[in-house]
């Protein structure tokens, strides 16, 4: 089978304002960025606003392997097989970040014939959303440094700083670093550290925000330092959101594509799941129940992870009522949670396979928590033996959820036509939708209730400092803000190595931080890392470019 580039490159690509017309986009309602993507512009929304919303369906997934399980890749592939049997379907998928795609787990466009095109383009610099982000971020960066190195009249703390630059690259050297060294001209010395872009605030409020107005309240909300007598400053004690929001003011617009199948796709916001909350944009979710009868869209890595933070957030935020749920599962992945390595996890193994499929169960019993139907994905790889894939659908009709093959990657849309009619099925089903916790309760009891419910932790062990730092966030304002976990995605607890449905666990909380333009407190568990590092065989070793501008080895 051909490689993914090589794929997108034979692949047939319309026009983009013919992907527009499929669903009643009107050209003077896009912003082209060349031939084969466009960005789609506020005036839509006044145009759509009395229409009526499609049926959403989130695809979500167990727990994965190093390597990831194909829920992009599903959730394209379930796109195209929709339209394929005649339904108005429009995916809403985030941007990848140039972290992974030159890092170890690839891009964010799908794979094999269930891609998301212009792939090279969608996987590098796209449409310039994560430059804008990037230079959004460093831009408050900047002013905030240089407020005190003006002398500093909001007499800010230079200890208690609490945002720091971005970049959108995997680059361990910059977690930790001392700036403003050699002389006063240079600033005041002080310890900082870099986060990866998909990681920043800034982020999350685009992805959040309705539209620029409220990007804008937003940004101008973010907690930036505490002073000496440790009052909170924000971004708006700057006057830093106006220059904040020219530099945003495309990058709120959301991106419209399309697959392979020529199926609409938009992709807007890419905020990581293990460390940010992992969903793409609510201006991009929201346009796509406009413009399809269906709309599938994705949330990061697992339910634990991807799938809370778009029901609790998200979903609260946004108004929005899912109609159904998307488990992707894999053989690979649930004999990974049954104890086999990487590198065995061709070999059938019934025996870790059975040990390894309550991960599964898992997974199924968090989308219970929220009310929701549930359609059980098997994404297949061509070295699943029948047996184990049949212990998967016994697995699931003892769990009673509907249960469909995927094999969306070597096949495309014809692949995924079993999964599309199960999930038409369960779309006409009672959803009875509700978040997990109230708004009102303490941050603590909320913490409390995703580690007992979502993760099946005996409890949460608060760490040095922890403690105070949420007194001081509820003492601000910020104690009915929902919670954003920052955990692991390969384990239902903190530590990555306690596989399968682990028991007799304690979540630990090692920090706590106020996103507060975004809207929520993020809580810092096990040793998850906000600015990753390269692997030791990156995948750009293997990348080059030709002459002729053709580029080779991305994926």
């Amino acid at each position: 089978m051909l490689s993914d580039i090589e794929i997108a490159q034979k692949a047939d690509i319309l026009p983009i304002n013919k992907i527009a017309e499929k669903i009643g986009i009107q050209e003077d309602e896009l912003e082209f960025y060349g031939k084969y993507k466009a960005k789609i512009n506020s005036s839509i929304n006044k145009r759509l606003e009395d229409s009526k919303d499609g049926k959403l369906v989130l695809v979500t997934a167990v727990n994965p392997t190093p390597a990831g399980e194909g829920k992009t890749t599903v959730t394209v592939g379930l796109g195209q097989a929709m339209n394929k049997i005649g339904k108005n379907t429009v995916i809403a998928l985030r941007e990848p970040s140039l972290g992974p795609v030159f890092g170890i787990k690839g891009g964010a466009a799908g794979g094999g014939y269930s891609q998301v095109i212009p792939m090279e383009d969608i996987n590098l610099h796209f449409t310039g959303d994560m430059h804008a982000i990037t230079s959004a971020n460093n831009l408050l960066c900047a002013m905030l440094d240089n407020h005190i190195h003006h002398g500093n009249s909001l007499q800010i703390d230079t200890r208690r700083i609490a945002i720091k630059r971005c970049l959108d690259m995997n680059d361990r050297e910059l977690r930790y670093i001392v700036a403003g060294l050699n002389g006063k001209i240079n600033g005041v010395p002080r310890e900082d550290g870099f986060i990866i872009t998909v990681a920043s605030e800034i982020m999350a409020a685009l992805c959040l925000a309705k539209d620029l107005e409220d990007l804008k309240e937003r940004i101008s909300n973010i907690l930036v330092a505490f002073t000496y007598d440790s009052k909170p400053v924000y971004a708006k004690d700057l006057n830093a959101q106006g220059a904040m929001a020219v530099l945003l003011k495309d990058a709120i617009k959301p991106n419209l594509v399309q697959t392979l199948e020529a199926t609409p796709a938009i992709m807007h916001g890419g905020p990581f799941a293990n460390i940010a909350h992992g969903c793409n944009s609510v201006a991009a979710t929201k346009l796509a129940l406009k413009l399809g009868d269906y709309c599938i869209t994705e949330a990061g890595f697992g339910s634990d992870l991807g799938a809370e933070k778009f029901f609790d957030i998200k979903c609260r935020y946004a108004g929005l009522k899912p109609s159904c749920v998307v488990i992707v599962a894999t053989v690979r992945a649930l004999k990974y949670n049954g104890g086999v390595k990487k590198e065995d996890l061709t070999v059938e193994n019934i025996q870790a396979l059975k040990k390894g499929i309550v991960n599964l169960g898992a997974h199924i019993d968090n989308i219970r928590n929220y009310n929701l139907p549930i359609v059980v994905a098997i994404n297949t790889f061509n070295t699943d033996t029948d047996e184990e894939l049949k212990i998967i659908k016994n697995y699931c009709k003892e769990k009673n959820v509907k249960v469909a093959k995927a094999d969306v990657f070597s096949k495309g849309g014809e692949g995924g036509i079993e999964l599309a009619n199960e999930v038409i099925k369960a779309s006409q089903e009672e959803s009875n939708f509700k978040p997990i916790y109230d708004l009102e309760l303490p941050i603590k009891e909320k913490i409390e209730i995703i580690a007992k419910k979502v993760y099946g932790a005996d409890g949460v062990v608060f760490g040095a400092g922890t403690e105070k730092m949420i007194e001081e966030f509820e003492k601000i304002g910020a104690g009915n803000l929902p919670v954003c976990m920052a955990k692991t995605q390969y384990s239902l607890s903190d530590n990555q190595f306690l596989l399968g449905r682990p028991t007799g666990f304690k979540i630990t909380v090692r920090n706590v931080t106020l996103s507060n333009g975004a809207g929520f407190v993020v809580v810092h568990t096990g040793n998850i890392l906000t600015m990753p590092g390269l692997p030791k065989s990156p995948a750009a070793l293997k990348m080059d470019v030709k002459n002729n501008g053709d580029i080779e080895g991305l994926f």
